[in-house]
């Protein structure tokens, strides 16, 4: 449930870096922040809406850290509501002491996405863009990248709430014809309705198929390199790594289980799978990789079948 407290949460990775941000989002954090930000550069009239103020934030007379402070009025911040970013140096000691303070004042950590949570609720954004955020967080491809991006945009929004207009239409046609059908009153073409029908039918396997191909695309494309054994999976694996990732022996059978790696192709993520060579086994560890490695074929978006040219 949405809380009307304020909140605040490390925006950087944990660990030593140059720079961390802490983020603080609540009604009058500007309150809350001023016993410990000082600044030179904070006019009278307060605090302006996007614009970093640099100070030194101290706690009783200790000085902690000089500090970029950039603050967001309500309404104009990710959240929607009147926010704090404080940029300080990424020493762990110097983060927790920020935290601490910011936390004893009266904030309390925010619970995971409550950010993304808030500027859905506060009307920044709807659930397909909510969703974007993460996807955009987690891309490890220029697709990925691009499709979390463009549905961030409202891309995806945009043709949902077509479709959702053009569904009302012919739900509203087709209660006026129920209505007075006794009457024999026709208040739409029958071409009319299956243009309609035919249009919405296109819009849902648009998005359909946009829905599989960005999955795909997201989460890396299933390549599954199947084969008997001694065929060369493990060795083609190395080489489109250009790594020994797998172990290669002319000893049959030498993968048992699956080994799984991504590449990166032109801005695609590919998932690629090594399987145990297929063969009939009386060996048991064997006879398990080998059915896992038939389980990988049917999730495989692409199998690669390798074959010993020599054989007849």
């Amino acid at each position: 449930m949405l809380r009307d407290d304020i909140i605040c949460a490390l925006s950087t990775p944990q660990g030593i870096g140059a720079l961390a941000i802490i983020r603080v989002s609540g009604e009058n954090s500007h309150s809350l922040i001023a016993p410990f930000f000082i600044s030179k550069r904070v006019s009278k009239t307060g605090y302006e809406s996007h614009r970093a103020y640099f100070g030194d934030f101290s706690v009783k007379e200790e000085l902690i850290d000089e500090v970029l402070t950039t603050f967001f009025d309500e309404g104009k911040s990710f959240t929607g509501e009147e926010s704090f970013e404080i940029s300080c140096h990424g020493s762990p000691y110097i983060v927790q002491r920020i935290m601490e303070c910011i936390l004893e004042a009266g904030s309390r950590l925010a619970d995971p996405g409550e950010y993304t949570m808030r500027a859905f609720m506060n009307g920044r954004m709807d659930l397909a863009q909510a969703e974007a955020v993460a996807d955009l967080i987690a891309a490890q491809s220029k697709k990925a990248h691009r499709i979390a991006l463009n549905q961030l945009k409202g891309n995806l929004s945009s043709d949902l709430k077509i479709l959702r207009e053009e569904l009302i239409s012919f739900a509203s046609l087709i209660e006026l014809e129920l209505d007075f059908s006794e009457e024999d009153v026709e208040f739409a073409d029958r071409s009319q309705l299956r243009e309609l029908v035919s249009k919405v039918l296109e819009t849902v396997n648009k998005l359909s198929s946009s829905f599989a191909l960005g999955n795909a695309l997201k989460s890396g494309v299933p390549v599954a390199i199947v084969g008997a054994p001694n065929t060369g999976k493990s060795t083609l694996l190395n080489q489109l790594l250009g790594e020994d990732r797998a172990i290669v022996s002319d000893e049959a059978g030498t993968t048992r289980d699956v080994i799984e790696e991504t590449l990166n192709i032109d801005g695609i993520l590919f998932r690629l799978i090594d399987t145990a060579g297929i063969r009939e086994t009386n060996q048991n560890i064997e006879a398990m990789g080998i059915e896992r490695s038939q389980q990988k074929i049917k999730e495989a978006s692409i199998v690669l079948c390798l074959a010993d040219a020599s054989d007849e």
